[in-house]
């Protein structure tokens, strides 16, 4: 199973909104087949292990045993159920790290499979899969896209200059934020933070995908000229008022800002099928997920650095801490919200 969790993550976000799963297929204690849900729209895990299969040890499915991160599809999307192809095979026994909660499977492939006489095994490796799929599980459970906070801090609590962009971390710590990025199907800034640094919220340090970029900006006043707005990246800016882009790659969508306006937000981005977010700040944005519980994960770049005054970093109770990493000489946090 560890084996399938692992080429699970190999799909890096390109499976989303679809969750990571890895499958392989066992013989008498030998892998013959292996695969994982590599994109969305494209096979499935069970799909690609069962194809990898050679020719010469294809009589031998009906004697082995597929090990699944989760449990097989039992509808018809993009692609025919998973649970069907099992079946087709005559594969005997599986084993599946954990259920499924999406409502057209929920347990349903698991009945269809033990009532054809499939012996089938549930909860191996259960909390690590969980937690591969925790993007997925939030975005069937919440009915929201999974949140990711993340910021740098000085020593002394201090996260920036109100007037101008500081660099607290450091550049190892950058190329981590990097792959982080593209982990994560979109990557959220405030208004201050778009204006005084001018980030290019892009993936250019790390192999893989960019996020979708968005944007608060309620008054519409941030520059044509900024890098959010260059037309390499797909873009959506949240505003309160009313436009119709001029750049093919800018959306401007409008929501009352003084009503609910973070789950307006988050309700918009899961009916567009965004499985997680990634909150690079600033303070008052990042604040602003803390005080409405809308998070799930938080990772905090510690520097040894002083800055004695400036923008108050946000604290996040020591009781989500789950732990702390040495990164040169700075150090990595990582909380969890209630997984």
């Amino acid at each position: 199973m560890q084996r399938a969790i692992d080429l699970a993550n190999r799909a890096g976000g390109y499976n989303a909104p679809n969750p990571r799963v890895g499958a392989v297929v066992v013989h008498q204690d030998k892998i013959i087949g292996e695969g994982y849900h590599e994109r969305c729209g494209e096979g499935h895990a069970e799909v690609n292990a069962i194809a990898s299969v050679r020719a010469e040890n294809r009589g031998l499915l009906a004697q082995s045993t597929i090990y699944v991160t989760l449990e097989p599809c039992f509808h018809y999307g993009k692609t025919p159920p998973c649970v069907n192809l099992i079946l087709k095979h005559k594969i005997p026994r599986v084993v599946i790290a954990c259920k499924d909660p999406y409502e057209e499977v929920a347990g349903q492939s698991i009945k269809k499979l033990q009532s054809e006489g499939i012996e089938v095994l549930v909860g191996v490796l259960e909390k690590e899969a969980a937690w591969m799929v925790r993007r997925f599980f939030t975005t069937v459970e919440k009915k929201r896209p999974y949140v990711l906070l993340k910021f740098a801090q000085s020593k002394d609590g201090f996260m920036g200059d109100p007037l101008k962009e500081i660099a607290i971390s450091n550049p190892l710590s950058k190329r981590l934020v990097h792959q982080w990025r593209r982990e994560e199907t979109a990557i959220m800034v405030g208004t201050n933070t778009a204006a005084i640094d001018n980030p290019k919220l892009n993936n250019r340090l790390c192999f893989g995908r960019t996020p979708l970029r968005l944007v608060l900006d309620r008054q519409l006043r941030l520059p044509d000229d900024l890098y959010l707005f260059d037309n390499s990246i797909e873009t959506w800016v949240f505003t309160a008022q009313k436009k119709k882009s001029k750049i093919n790659k800018v959306r401007y969508v409008s929501l009352d800002f003084d009503a609910n306006l973070l789950p307006s937000i988050l309700a918009y981005l899961h009916e567009q099928k965004i499985q997680s977010v990634l909150i690079e700040g600033g303070q008052q944005l990042l604040q602003g997920f803390l005080d409405a519980n809308l998070w799930d994960e938080a990772k905090v770049l510690c520097s040894n650095a002083y800055l004695e005054q400036g923008i108050r970093a946000p604290e996040i109770p020591n009781q989500y801490l789950t732990s702390e990493a040495p990164l040169m000489d700075n150090w990595v946090k990582t909380y969890v919200n209630d997984f």
